[in-house]
């Protein structure tokens, strides 16, 4: 229930994890933010560099590592002490701040692009870690609620690691302000690693494989023989394409059909991060500590309608006609919020199922596999709203394009649902 999710907050087992990731993932977001807008609008030009290639460039090296070395820390995690390996992960990221530090202060724009490599892989080290945690400190019960807190604290670090990166880099000693900030924060997340509870080592005698291609191969084709553990992580994956797209479509669509500024694409953004962090709380309400899939489904459905009533109410906005207090506006905004609570709800019960399912022994790769999938995810979304807009597509008919996918993987996840009355119709009508 929601008495127990809050109750968490207040237990050593959770709180100092909670803290770490918060940290991180705000860190990640301030240095990320502040180097995109530096890049953009004052590196890029020193160095005679297009500042759009830059912005793609900044996502390619973020996201190179969580191919790289995500198999390699799945291993890790699962051979050693794992409040340990935090801990130095933590001062991993001390040293990568003071790299950043040097970047800002002396506007050196390579550095600043190690750094981004160093956050990618501290990001990719800890993803195992912080999942397959869970179920060493939380009981079964509350695998939910621990799953819904991480995600909603990760998406209000997003948010306010975002805004406040773009306004301290912007102030006019912002680089060195920036600087101090992601060096304590880097160095509050490391205090707060010390206060995180031990898990022993699953499997202490597991040999590396340091071959990353074999061993990321090894780790999916692992996933695929545990059906339940597989298809929670397609979920997750799916979960990260279509936010990834609705994060990159969104600043477009303000320009294109809103004719907005920064502060409407701002506004929109907030809306969506509020609203999957409100939707990962909820879970927990609506399936009162319950491993189950069984909201999985409508969240999905839901998903799928309010894009599709997005999509409706955008249509004719091309002319420049669009007030953001307008009846259109609350409409717009009202299907952001729902599109996000429903994305929230999908994707919490899906990690709690892959913790629950996995072999203890496994936990760490299963989550390991799970950011692989992800990061491919992400890729394949990229790559396909660059083909369908090199076709002509209009932003409108992508939306409505991943709408109609996100029905067909909706219906798939029923799967997923133990002795349900969705599922047994499902089966009836396809055996007929």
């Amino acid at each position: 229930m929601l008495r127990n999710q809050i109750h968490l907050l207040a237990t050593r087992r959770f709180l100092p994890l909670f803290l770490v990731q918060f940290l991180g993932a705000f860190n990640d977001n301030v240095f990320k933010n502040a180097f995109v807008i530096l890049l953009t609008f004052r590196l890029a030009a020193e160095m005679g560099w297009k500042p759009e290639l830059c912005v793609s460039v900044v996502a390619g090296v973020f996201i190179l590592p969580f191919f790289l070395f995500s198999a390699l820390a799945g291993q890790l995690a699962d051979k050693l002490e794992k409040s340990r390996l935090i801990r130095w992960i933590k001062l991993a990221e001390i040293v990568a701040m003071s790299l950043a530090a040097y970047g800002f202060v002396r506007h050196e724009p390579y550095f600043l692009f190690v750094t981004l490599f160093l956050m990618g892989s501290h990001s990719a080290f800890f993803g195992p870690l912080k999942y397959s945690i869970l179920p060493n400190h939380l009981q079964a019960d509350e695998l939910v609620a621990g799953n819904a807190l991480i995600e909603a604290g990760t998406y209000l670090a997003i948010l306010v690691g975002t805004m406040l990166g773009g306004l301290t880099i912007l102030q006019p000693l912002g680089p060195q302000l920036t600087s101090v900030l992601v060096v304590g924060i880097a160095v509050a997340g490391w205090l707060a690693s010390w206060a995180v509870p031990q898990a022993r080592a699953q499997v202490p005698d597991l040999r590396i494989n340091a071959n990353f291609l074999a061993e990321t191969w090894n780790l999916i084709a692992y996933s695929k023989t545990q059906t339940g553990v597989y298809r929670c992580q397609l979920g997750i994956s799916w979960f990260w394409l279509v936010g990834s797209v609705w994060l990159t479509l969104i600043p477009a669509f303000v320009e294109h059909y809103l004719h907005g500024t920064e502060d409407l694409v701002t506004t929109l953004l907030t809306l969506f991060a509020v609203g999957i962090g409100v939707g990962s709380l909820l879970c927990n309400r609506l399936m009162h500590g319950e491993l189950s899939a069984r909201w999985v489904p409508p969240a999905g459905v839901l998903l799928s309608l309010f894009t599709f009533d997005f999509v409706g109410a955008s249509r004719g906005l091309e002319g420049g006609n669009f007030q953001a207090l307008s009846w259109t506006g609350l409409h717009l905004a009202g299907d952001v919020l729902g599109i996000a609570v429903a994305a929230g709800v999908f994707s919490v019960p899906l990690y709690a199922l892959m913790q629950a399912w996995s072999d203890p022994a496994h936990c760490s790769r299963n989550v390991a596999s799970c950011n692989v999938l992800n990061a491919l995810a992400m890729v394949l979304g990229s790559l396909a709203m660059t083909g369908l807009f090199a076709l002509k597509c209009s932003i409108l008919q992508v939306l409505v394009g991943v709408a109609v996918l996100n029905m067909a993987v909706s219906a798939y996840i029923v799967t997923l649902v133990p002795d349900s009355r969705i599922r047994a119709f499902v089966e009836k009508v396809c055996h007929r």
